[in-house]
This record gives C-alpha cells, sequence and structure tokens, in this order.
C-alpha cells in the first residue's frame, strides 16, 4: 500500500540518502542529474503515490484567496456565491485557507482598475475573478499572469485571458434553452419582448449578450415568423421611468402575452404587470432571487432559470485549493446546471446546498 512506503523503503530501493529522496519529493535543487533518476525509477517501480493532504498540512503555510465581486445590495444570486465561498474556506479550515472578498462597483471600469490595483498590492495566492468588459478585464488578468497568481473566472466566460478554470452557465446553451421552454406556451403569439438593461446603448455583460446570442438562435431557427420586440430600459434611470415605459409599450402591444429578460431583474417588469392587474402577460427571468420568487409564486413570472450561485462560489475556493495547496489539476471548464423553476418547484430549490 502506498500509505506504508516510507522515505527510507525508498532511498534503499534507489541506493541513495534518505535526504536525497526528500529533496525529489518535494523538487528541491541540489540533487545530481543520476540521483534523481535512480529516484524516480523506484517511485515508478513501486507506485508511489504521494499523500497530498498530509504533505499539505506538514508544510502548514497560510493561503489567501480573493473573491473579486461586484458590490451589491441583498441580491441574492451575489450572496449565495459568497455563502458557497465562504463554506469551502471553512471546510478547508485545517490547511490555512482565508478567503477575502474584494468588491468593485459594478459597470464602472475606474473601480474595476482601483480595485484590481488594490487587490495585486496584496500579492494573494489566488483569485476569483467575475469579469467587466474584455478590455478593462484583461488589464487585470495580465498582471495576475505576469505574477504568477492563478485566477478562477466565475459568471462569465473569457477564454482568451487563459483563466486556471471557469464556473459558470453555457451562456448560449442556456439562452437557446430559454427560448426553447418559453416557446412551448408562447407558440401560437406573433410578437413576445425581450427586456433588456443598457448602458450607454449597450449590454454591458457578456453573459447576457452570448445568452440572447442563443435566444436568437433558436427563435430563428424555429420560429423566424415571430417577432421580438425590444424594451430597453436604462440601468441608471428611476423605478418612475422604468414604469413609464413599461406602461407605453404594453398599451401599444395589447395582444403580447409573453416577455423574457436575460438578467436577474425580471422581477422589475413582474412587479409593474401586478401592480397594472395585467394579469395576461408574464415574463421568463434568471435568478432564484427573493423578488422574482415572489412575483413566480403570484404568477407575473413565468419561469425562472437558475444556476447555484451557491455551488459556484464553493466549487471556485475548492478548485484554487487543489490547484494551489495540493498541487493538482483542476477541470479546465466547468458549465453549472441549466436549472428551471416553477411555482410549483420554487420551495423546494435548495440553494445553500451542493
Amino acid at each position: 500500500m502506498t500509505e506504508k512506503i516510507r522515505i527510507k523503503d525508498i532511498a534503499e530501493m534507489a541506493g541513495v540518502s534518505v535526504g536525497t529522496v526528500d529533496r525529489v519529493l518535494h523538487n528541491r535543487p541540489n540533487v545530481s542529474p543520476p540521483a534523481r533518476e535512480k529516484v524516480e525509477k523506484a517511485l515508478k517501480e513501486m507506485n508511489y503515490q504521494p499523500n497530498m493532504y498530509a504533505s499539505a498540512l506538514a508544510y502548514n503555510k497560510s493561503y489567501t484567496f480573493y473573491l473579486f465581486i461586484p458590490n451589491h445590495e441583498q441580491e441574492t444570486y451575489w450572496e449565495e456565491i459568497e455563502e458557497g465561498a465562504n463554506k469551502a474556506m471553512e471546510s478547508r479550515r485545517d490547511f490555512n485557507i482565508d478567503v477575502r472578498i474584494m468588491y468593485y462597483e459594478r459597470f464602472s471600469d475606474e473601480s474595476f482598475t482601483e480595485k484590481s490595483e488594490e487587490c495585486l498590492a496584496n500579492n494573494p495566492d489566488g483569485v476569483i475573478v467575475v469579469p467587466a468588459e474584455l478590455d478593462i478585464t484583461r488589464q487585470f488578468t495580465d498582471k495576475l499572469h505576469e505574477s504568477n497568481i492563478p485566477f478562477i473566472m466565475l459568471d462569465s466566460y473569457m477564454p482568451d485571458l487563459l483563466p486556471l478554470s471557469f464556473y459558470g452557465q453555457d451562456s448560449f446553451s442556456s439562452g437557446y434553452f430559454a427560448a426553447k421552454i418559453m416557446m412551448m406556451v408562447a407558440a401560437n403569439d406573433t410578437e413576445i419582448m425581450i427586456m433588456k438593461q443598457m448602458k450607454s446603448g449597450r449590454v454591458v455583460s457578456k453573459q447576457q449578450a452570448n445568452r440572447e446570442v442563443g435566444f436568437r438562435h433558436y427563435m430563428r431557427d424555429h420560429f423566424p415568423d415571430i417577432k421580438i420586440l425590444e424594451v430597453n430600459l436604462p440601468l441608471d434611470s428611476s423605478k418612475t421611468e422604468y414604469e413609464a415605459k413599461l406602461d407605453d409599450f404594453f398599451n401599444e402591444h395589447p395582444q403580447l402575452h409573453h416577455c423574457i429578460t436575460l438578467n436577474s431583474k425580471a422581477h422589475i417588469v413582474g412587479e409593474f404587470l401586478l401592480r397594472t392587474n395585467r394579469r395576461d402577460v408574464q415574463i421568463m427571468g434568471y435568478d432564484m432571487v427573493g423578488k422574482n420568487a415572489e412575483c413566480l409564486r403570484q404568477g407575473s413570472i413565468s419561469f425562472l432559470i437558475a444556476q447555484h450561485a451557491y455551488q459556484q462560489g464553493y466549487s471556485c475556493v475548492e478548485a484554487l485549493f487543489k490547484a494551489i495547496v495540493l498541487k493538482k489539476k483542476v477541470q479546465p471548464v466547468n458549465y453549472m446546471p441549466i436549472e428551471l423553476l416553477l411555482k410549483e418547484n420554487v420551495d423546494f430549490y435548495r440553494r445553500t446546498q451542493l
């Protein structure tokens, strides 16, 4: 058994000193090529597998990981990510893992840059990055690469930035799935509405943009004659302005019955529909946010697509632990389940279980 193989046993088989074996096992210098070859041959013949957990514990080093995410106010998706990350830290407390959360202001390039510089100055052992736009995120990740700091991408996947790993949904497949589910109830409609939140006339989330590509791909292939109408709600507008835009839209399209948004803000439309007693219109959206769940229960939201944020937060910290502490390879791309929530099953959705 591997557990019973002692360094002394390896040294005897290789014909070298115990110190030489120890240096080879821990990849330390001052080992001659012939001696290293003897030790490696002995390890192979004995089928030796190091106990990474025991080695890491014995090393007794402390590790600091940063969770670099947008600032938020009681937003369930991000709260669950934090809870999952903290749970992973707790489960690995014997290895002196510390997870620190650093917030940047969403949709602010200046804040992202400022906070990323602060993160780098703290010299973390690993970072979990929720990216902003590609160019501004690249400035951060390039510096992480230069400093040999491993990082994992969360929420939105940007493979060009060469992360150690990624955790999140396959955005294209998620949007395609959303369209397919929606059209099971809207197949007889002539038009549907897609609600988007914009900044300076564009969607700032790469994840949402990819979801829309998948959504429109399905619609083009299967329902090309259905008109897709857009309602764009600027991120910096007030609730009153939102309501005025929505009121004008639904008055102009009295025959429209189904809407979708590819972000977590379906409740903006859902609450409007309830307040104005438009019971023949429903919206489909994303994420198990408290306000979304309530609209789902009351019938103004038809479906929610969940992506198990708790598991994402937990898995990101666990992946950094395996790669940095245990020196193990990790899976580069990890897509989360695409989970469908309805009024009938929303109360059974366990958000804090793996």
